[in-house]
């Protein structure tokens, strides 16, 4: 596209002017750089390139662009978001991009496209129930942030979907149309809501129902009687006065506001049931402080300005929601005659309300929380919430904290029609099966994806569309449990199930096959009703049908036959027999079991027995016996379901150097420093610390350190000392 062209053209003289603007705040490397973004943008997007929206691209682009710089997402972005159209218009983009501008923008110009692809082909079954969409919308949304490797991915493609949103407020109404906006609704405004990025959100909510439901949007708009801008106009106007009034009391304060926008104003009416006359938040204010008496203050001082509504007062504080949500809640007659809700919180409220179980994003979409990926989204929210000072240490480390890897312990892959699937990360084409239906799981012979054959054991990566070749019949095959090509929980208990189903004799058979197969690599070949009862198996043919049925590994086999082909120790003289006679040393965790030493034994993680805990064995399949405290309630249950198994442990006198895990729980009053004090209590106790967990709540620090003592008499003191550490309530032995 010439300059010529762009002249011609009122958006892309506007474009060119926002353009330097933007650049001349920006230093000489910044500057350069989206403006070689610009030009490159030019270049390939002819006056006929258009978005998929009908925009012309580069319109479409910097407008998108516009919104990356005002969430300070760094100049690198906003060159990322010029150049995403480039994918598809240049061979050798990704060489041109790099060298150009920086590998980074490549990056980034690679993510935008790569979602882009994806949210094309992955779609919302409209023939499934609301539940089932509503899963699969959730899905989708974790897909976007699991296949990202810089968030910014993420935060640029909710800035492209705004600018599309926007444009299409310009154009006729039509089917796709409304088919953009019920995605729009679906997944992008509540990633939008759930990152926090409110500024995108509240637009692409308000496009949506917009496009979606005209006549419902321009019933509430009308109702309002007022622009969005005289709301802000009005809402900043009270803030002022509040300003003014709380500047008069020694109260270290915050306040903000916003008016409600029609989408929400829409979903509250729906969800309570009201007209819109029966809502009194359509104006909010928020007001930080201190502590809970300058809360109550501050409610004192609201009420003296403004005449409160009866029934409108909600003490959150006092009586906290289920979620741990704390605030005072109060609605007033404003300035005008108008309803205006304040909200009143400390700043460390309003910290949990934001980023904790209490999360507003999750108030705001409802469904079951998942507490793992709510942390996540929580650190992520945090991170965008401390950009801005972040960005004061410097441009490199701002960029570094936009990398993520959270949310790659998980994938997300796609079937041919479109619908995602999550499985865990490694999982192969037959977890994908069995994600389908168990049917399809058990016939599966062969796989594609991308449209290429590929063998079954195969990782599967994010965003890949695969495809299940199956048998009219068929089983499936214990060699994908014994080889190592299922991760799921569900396909690994679905190939189990079937298993068990099959011939008994036939599944011992083949346990027999593979065990004498395996034990062939060993020697000297092992007694085999020893190797069984090792393993937990009073009889041989257990131990066949559980090799058969793939309940026990090869590695679990080998280890077993490592122990009983230790050799023999060296005969002991009288004097030595009669003192080992007194004393057994017990074996590497130094316990007798019935009095014996010599047993694989392996301590219970479930409560970390340690010398002088009374103990007790239990005779398991894969791990020898397992040695639990008597007291402990898993080795309860086991005991109860199987009594047989239970057997005597004592302890036997300890090895040189030999340590046992200890879990200790500490609860204290939150504070800066806590961690590290408690820290250097430890160390003066020269204890090695293996796992800390840390989590705060109201004010309210719970620590979990696991510990390694020698016997648990060491305890006692340390527990005293960690006692005497400022602001600690208590300190427990799990």
């Amino acid at each position: 596209m010439t300059d010529t062209n762009h002249a011609e053209n009122p958006a892309a003289n506007s474009s060119r002017e926002w353009l330097e603007r933007y650049t001349s705040n920006l230093n000489a490397a910044d500057a350069r750089l989206v403006k070689t973004a610009w030009q490159l943008a030019q270049q390939y997007y002819s006056s006929g390139q258009t978005a998929a929206c009908g925009e012309p691209l580069l319109d479409n682009l910097t407008g998108a662009a516009q919104m990356v710089n005002e969430m300070d997402l760094l100049p690198d972005a906003v060159a990322a978001t010029l150049l995403a159209g480039l994918s598809d218009r240049c061979e050798g983009w990704q060489e041109t991009v790099t060298e150009q501008c920086n590998a980074t923008v490549c990056e980034l110009v690679k993510g935008i496209d790569e979602v882009q692809k994806l949210t094309h082909f992955a779609k919302v079954d409209n023939l499934a129930t609301p539940e089932e969409c509503a899963q699969q919308a959730e899905t989708m949304r974790k897909m976007l942030l699991a296949m990202v490797t810089d968030i910014r991915v993420v935060l640029i493609t909710l800035a492209i979907r705004t600018r599309t949103m926007q444009f299409l407020g310009t154009q006729p109404d039509s089917a796709e149309k409304r088919e953009v906006a019920k995605e729009t609704l679906d997944i992008f405004a509540p990633l939008a809501n759930r990152l926090g990025v409110w500024q995108l959100k509240w637009q692409l909510e308000d496009l949506g129902f917009r496009h979606q439901h005209p006549e419902k949007y321009k019933e509430i708009a009308k109702l309002l009687d007022e622009k969005r801008t005289e709301r802000l106009e009005y809402i900043e106007n009270f803030l002022n006065i509040l300003r003014q009034e709380l500047g008069k009391y020694k109260i270290h304060f915050e306040v903000a506001g916003r008016p409600k926008h029609i989408y929400s104003i829409y979903k509250k009416m729906v969800k309570k049931k009201l007209g819109f006359d029966g809502l009194y938040d359509i104006r909010a204010v928020r007001i930080l402080v201190d502590t809970v008496p300058e809360c109550y203050t501050t409610l004192g001082i609201v009420h003296s300005l403004w005449q409160p509504i009866p029934g409108e007062f909600d003490d959150y504080i006092a009586n906290p929601k289920g979620n741990g949500y704390k605030s005072l809640h109060t609605v007033i007659v404003g300035p005008e005659d108008k309803g205006v809700e304040v909200q009143i919180r400390t700043f460390d409220m309003h910290q949990f309300n934001e980023f904790g179980v209490a999360a507003h994003w999750r108030y705001k979409e409802g469904g079951k929380g998942d507490a793992a990926y709510e942390q996540k989204i929580a650190w992520l929210r945090q991170l965008l919430d401390w950009r801005e000072n972040m960005a004061e240490s410097g441009k490199e480390d701002l960029a570094a904290a936009f990398k993520t890897e959270l949310f790659h312990d998980t994938i997300y892959v796609l079937t041919p029609h479109g619908k995602v699937l999550s499985l865990p990360a490694g999982a192969t084409p037959i977890d994908f099966a069995y994600a389908l239906h168990s049917s399809i799981g058990d016939r599966c012979r062969g796989a594609k994806v991308e449209g290429q054959i590929v063998p079954l054991s195969t990782p599967l990566e994010n965003g890949q569309r695969v495809e299940i070749i199956t048998a009219k019949e068929g089983n499936p095959s214990v060699n994908w449990l014994h080889e190592g090509w299922v991760k799921s929980s569900k396909a690994i208990s679905k190939i189990r199930a079937f298993i068990r189903q099959q011939n008994a004799d036939a599944v011992k058979e083949d346990g027999r096959a593979q065990l004498d197969k395996q034990l062939v690599k060993i020697t000297p070949k092992p007694n085999l009703q020893d190797l069984a009862e090792k393993l937990g198996f009073k009889k041989l043919d257990d131990l066949y049908t559980a090799v058969g049925q793939g309940e026990v590994s090869p590695r679990a086999i080998q280890k077993v036959c490592g122990t009983l082909n230790e050799p023999p120790p060296p005969p002991l003289d009288e004097t030595t027999i009669v003192k080992q006679s007194k004393i057994k040393k017990g074996g590497k965790n130094g316990i007798l079991i019935d009095g014996e030493d010599g047993l694989l034994t392996t301590l219970a993680k479930c409560c970390k027995p340690a010398p002088p805990d009374d103990i007790v064995g239990f005779v398991t399949r894969e791990r020898g016996i397992s040695v639990h405290r008597t007291t402990c309630p898993s080795f309860r249950h086991l005991a109860e379901q199987s009594p047989d198994k239970v057997l005597n442990a004592s302890w036997a006198a300890l090895q040189e150097g030999q340590v046992f895990a200890v879990d200790v729980e500490i609860r204290a009053q939150d504070r800066g420093g806590l961690l590290r004090d408690v820290s250097d209590a430890l160390a003066r106790h020269k204890l090695n610390v293996t796992a800390v967990q840390t989590q705060s709540k109201d004010l309210e620090a719970s620590m979990r350190f696991t510990l390694e003592v020698r016997q648990v008499s060491d305890l006692p003191r340390v527990l005293a000392s960690l006692s005497d550490v400022k602001g600690v309530l208590s300190v427990t032995r799990l």
